[in-house]
């Protein structure tokens, strides 16, 4: 009995070593810089300003423009990808994939971008080793989970309301693995930044 103890504590003591805590080594967030036209208002539900900005934002060309996917690398981890799905880049993404086929530049539905909310796909890095469990915000000490949760084949969406990403306090984006978690800090600076 006695050794059974000796070994379960053993065992704790070994696991919380090695499983990193999510408070103690959070990862800073950051939007790519260069993004033009520039925008400062966070992700937010599309409006006449944010819809003719994603529409200018489609038209910068190019194979990789910061505006369209200002997601990349962000929260950058060994352990999950993301990528963000927000009305404003479905506006602008329609544009610039438009445009790059030398097609002309089309009006995305205004209605359709209205019903978009803010989704998350988490794809696992070693899915085998480290999947996805769970995502959520945290954000003025509450936790927030996600309207729906949708795994595809290759990632795992997370669906959000805009009001959780506004830019006017820091947030935490919570990436729970079977195996190792990890803490995206989001700075309000960066949800400013963020479309």
């Amino acid at each position: 009995m006695m050794r059974n103890l000796s070994l379960g504590l053993a065992l704790a003591v070994v696991a919380a070593v090695v499983m990193p805590s999510l408070a103690a080594e959070p990862i800073k967030a950051s939007a790519r810089a260069g993004a033009k036209p520039s925008w400062s208002k966070g992700i937010q539900p599309i409006n006449r300003e944010s819809y003719y900005n994603a529409i200018e934002c489609g038209k910068q060309g190019g194979q990789d423009p910061p505006c369209v996917f200002w997601d990349t690398g962000f929260c950058k981890n060994v352990e999950f990808d993301l990528t963000f799905y927000t009305a404003y880049k479905s506006v602008a993404y329609a544009v610039w994939n438009a445009l790059r086929q030398q097609q002309p530049a089309p009006t995305p539905d205004y209605a359709e971008a209205q019903r978009t909310r803010v989704t998350v796909a988490v794809k696992a890095v070693d899915a085998k080793n480290n999947p996805v469990v769970d995502v959520h915000i945290k954000r003025g000490g509450k936790i927030i989970q996600p309207l729906a949760r949708s795994p595809t084949g290759v990632d795992t969406r997370y669906t959000f309301n805009y009001p959780e990403w506004a830019a006017d306090t820091d947030i935490d984006l919570e990436i729970v693995g079977k195996k190792r978690p990890i803490l995206c800090r989001i700075d309000k600076d960066v949800l400013a930044q963020m479309r």
